[in-house]
């Protein structure tokens, strides 16, 4: 089953019809070579949590018209929202975060320039790469059926972090120097469905040391990720395992 986002505007409330045009014309007709009377998946692009069953009525010149056949109520997203703060990688390593993260739920992707990173951007390319990260970001969001494409930030610096993660629930910061993993276990287990999650991934060179006083001094509580040293690309997508394992059920 494809997924595809669409506007609200592209939906005709009382005829029960959608239009689709541009781009998911061309990849519904000339990629997929879709027939009338197949079905598609859609979710909004203002997320309402819905799943929206569609099938095609018409291909025509440039627009394929489709016709609602049923809803889907039950959210797939995770109870919780969930903000994956990533130290800047080097070389194309974001992309693969932002792909994996979405696809394991995470709600928010903020890049963070912390003293140790590697990667400088100035304003000009930060915007090309936050476009790119975006169309990854809703790539990933349409294969894995999310209800939301999540939001890609510009790069901010970590003071910025640290303020925008204030507000949130619980705030989460994985450090070689931390307690056991019993600790961390309990504390992850902890976490109640609807509470926002911050989580602080440091770049290849880890943390500075002002950076997680900073963080200690923000109340944000430090984890284990185990014995082992994890790259910065698999240290956030092991934290949104965990969390959509214990927020969906799991014991």
């Amino acid at each position: 089953m494809y997924h595809f986002f669409v506007d609200k505007e592209q939906i005709d409330e009382v005829d029960k019809t959608l239009m689709i045009e541009g781009d998911d014309y061309n990849h519904i007709v000339n990629v997929l070579r879709m027939k009338t009377g197949e079905e598609i998946s859609v979710s909004t692009r203002d997320g309402d949590g819905k799943e929206y069953r569609y099938g095609i009525e018409e291909i025509a010149d440039g627009s394929v018209i489709c016709r609602l056949r049923f809803v889907k109520e039950d959210d797939i997203e995770l109870p919780s929202k969930i903000y994956l703060f990533q130290g800047l990688p080097k070389a194309d390593k974001m992309e693969l975060i932002v792909q994996k993260a979405v696809e394991l739920g995470v709600y928010e992707i903020i890049p963070v320039a912390m003293k140790r990173c590697i990667v400088k951007l100035d304003e000009k390319k930060a915007k090309s790469k936050v476009a790119r990260w975006q169309g990854i970001a809703e790539a990933a969001a349409k294969q894995s059926k999310r209800s939301i494409i999540p939001n890609v930030h510009a790069p901010v610096t970590y003071g910025e972090a640290v303020q925008m993660a204030a507000s949130m629930d619980v705030k989460l910061v994985p450090y070689e120097l931390a307690k056991g993993m019993d600790e961390t276990r309990e504390l992850i287990s902890s976490i109640k469905p609807g509470q926002s999650v911050a989580i602080f991934i440091g770049p290849e060179g880890g943390f500075d040391d002002a950076e997680i006083d900073k963080a200690l001094a923000a109340d944000m509580k430090p984890i284990t990720m185990g014995r082992r040293i994890l790259r910065t690309e698999t240290a956030g997508f092991t934290i949104l395992a965990w969390l959509g394992y214990m927020l969906e059920g799991g014991s």
